[in-house]
């Protein structure tokens, strides 16, 4: 799958903008997640611990609100030791 195709994913199931997946994966990256796949799967499991939801609901659009990205993104790290 190609990085677009799995943002268009991640933007269907969580209602991500493509500035918030490019964040993710870079921080994701930055914290030694090297291997595509393996990151790919952490950005999924975050998302999911972010919004609560698996991307089973109808019209996602999670907002992270003014700094709630980077707050989430450090929790997440913090409790799964990253």
């Amino acid at each position: 799958m190609t990085d677009y195709a799995f943002f268009k994913l991640c933007e269907a199931r969580f209602g991500i903008n493509r500035g918030v997946y490019n964040t993710i994966d870079d921080m994701f990256y930055q914290r030694g997640i090297k291997h595509i796949l393996s990151r790919r799967k952490t950005i999924v499991a975050f998302l999911v611990f972010a919004t609560g939801t698996a991307g089973d609901i109808e019209n996602p659009r999670y907002k992270f609100g003014h700094g709630g990205l980077s707050a989430k993104l450090s929790q997440y790290c913090l409790v799964n030791n990253l």
